[in-house]
């Protein structure tokens, strides 16, 4: 099985592709998708929709496993991600994908036991479990893989 990690975000948006294949984890494709801060809102939301589009066609996931939003007190900041999450499921949705979606607890959780766990634990943790030289960079693809192995984790293979 092959799963699409996502960590939303408008100004940069975190992916990862693990391919699961008898109970082992590889590492197909990670990155990010930028947009430019200043560009209109729908700009930068058909860049995410159109490069996500783009990822799915090469990599040919068969489940998308999306972060969940947690914010306490940035209300713009939630909003604007709340909109690029919403381009994310309707790219899933219309690549026919099984979609999945996880909080941050349960992907620190499910990654470290440890719900608190900071960036550089989950960093470091998906280095381990897909025996990677170093650990992948910038930290929202980190994020994306980690959504990712989560999924793995709870979904029958």
């Amino acid at each position: 099985m092959r799963i699409i990690g996502i960590d939303p975000g408008t100004g940069i948006l975190g992916f990862g592709v693990v391919d699961v294949i008898k109970g082992k984890l590889r590492l197909v494709d990670g990155g990010v998708i930028r947009t430019p801060v200043k560009e209109d809102d729908a700009i930068r939301l058909e860049t995410i929709y159109s490069e996500l589009t783009d990822i799915i066609k090469e990599t040919h996931p068969d489940e998308m496993a999306v972060e969940k939003l947690f914010f306490a007190q940035n209300v713009t900041t939630a909003i604007t991600v709340a909109q690029a999450r919403g381009v994310v499921l309707l790219t899933g949705q219309q690549a026919k994908l099984r979609i999945a979606e996880y909080t941050p607890l349960q992907i620190k959780q499910a990654l470290t036991g440890y719900g608190r766990a900071d960036k550089k634990q989950i960093q470091e943790m998906v280095r381990v479990i897909l025996d990677l030289k170093v650990a992948p960079q910038p930290d929202d693809c980190a994020d994306a893989i980690a959504c990712a192995i989560t999924h793995s984790m709870f979904c029958s293979t």
